[in-house]
């Protein structure tokens, strides 16, 4: 999971991007242990406190955040909450919106979208890694 965590990050280009994907899924699972390792990360990519504060509420603070991330953000919550919408493939079950993804092809050519899909589906992992595992927050030392 590190080798894929390491290469959707190095393959996506944008570490604050990242940093904003990883935190925004780790909010969506409840998980302290990896919030606190990206929110110590984002602030060294050079990310804002006042972007980092906000996250949680970015669809209401549009000045903010770049479509670019917005749309990323929007697929980070679909992937993360897999609730439904209308399905390329019908096959039943929770799935990422049309619209959603559409938008996210939009600002992402078709290798760094794979990139940025893995390292949803990499935090996802992480993130029911260590909330199953009850890992505390406060451990993690850059």
């Amino acid at each position: 999971m590190s080798a894929l965590s390491a290469t959707a990050k190095k393959g996506l280009a944008d570490p604050v991007l990242a940093e904003l994907v990883v935190i925004r899924a780790s909010q969506l699972n409840h998980c302290a242990f990896c919030l606190d390792m990206h929110l110590k990360a984002a602030r060294r990519s050079g990310e804002s406190e006042e972007r980092i504060q906000l996250l949680n509420a970015w669809e209401e603070t549009e000045d903010l955040y770049t479509e670019q991330e917005r749309a990323a953000l929007a697929l980070t919550e679909a992937v993360t909450v897999l609730t439904g919408g209308t399905s390329r493939t019908k096959s039943g079950g929770g799935f990422v919106p049309d619209e959603v993804y559409d938008r996210a092809a939009k600002h992402f050519d078709e290798v760094r979208l794979a990139h940025l899909i893995a390292l949803i589906s990499v935090i996802n992992s992480w993130n029911r890694l260590m909330v199953s595992r009850r890992i505390p927050p406060g451990g993690y030392r850059p």
